[in-house]
């Protein structure tokens, strides 16, 4: 069993690892670092969703793979904009205890409405394929990834320079 070391005066003495930043560093720090729109990730979806149905649809000569590729996606689409929508209600912006509350609920009825849905999903789609389901749902949830990893717009520079 490992022990732990007791604090010394010299580790009592140090500066903390973190500190308060002002109101400019914190500003600075928005500038360079935009957060991602909910609804940009969302509207990405949408497209991505589309454009797999119809790449389903194209590459089968079947309309029933289009429609279970277009249902895939639906599985990811309709549980994120409730998450989205959830997520951006008064309750979630209360404090960080009520978003974090929010940001756990939001995620876990995201989860089970997926979940139900491709349950459904024989019921729901006629002739379904499941590929075409799989391949709609998996390019629609990487956009994330995308959407993270594309260039943000970026605010002009403050004339305020923390040194």
């Amino acid at each position: 069993m490992k022990t732990i070391a007791p604090l010394t005066d010299e580790d009592v003495d140090r500066e903390p690892p973190f500190r308060k930043l002002t109101a400019q560093e914190a500003q600075l720090l928005r500038e360079r670092n935009p957060q991602i729109k909910l609804w940009k990730v969302l509207a990405g979806q949408v497209v991505v969703g589309a454009l797999v149905a119809v790449a389903a649809w194209g590459w089968t000569g079947k309309l029933e793979a289009g429609v279970s590729a277009a249902y895939g996606a639906l599985a990811v689409v309709i549980p994120a904009a409730i998450f989205a929508r959830g997520l951006t209600g008064r309750f979630a912006s209360l404090n960080a205890g009520s978003a974090a509350v929010a940001f756990m609920v939001w995620e876990m009825v995201k989860l089970l409405l997926t979940v139900a849905m491709l349950v459904m999903a024989p019921k729901v789609v006629v002739g379904l394929s499941w590929p075409a389901l799989l391949a709609g749902l998996i390019l629609t949830v990487k956009i994330y990834w995308v959407v993270m990893l594309a260039p943000a717009k970026r605010a002009a520079p403050s004339e305020t320079r923390v040194s």
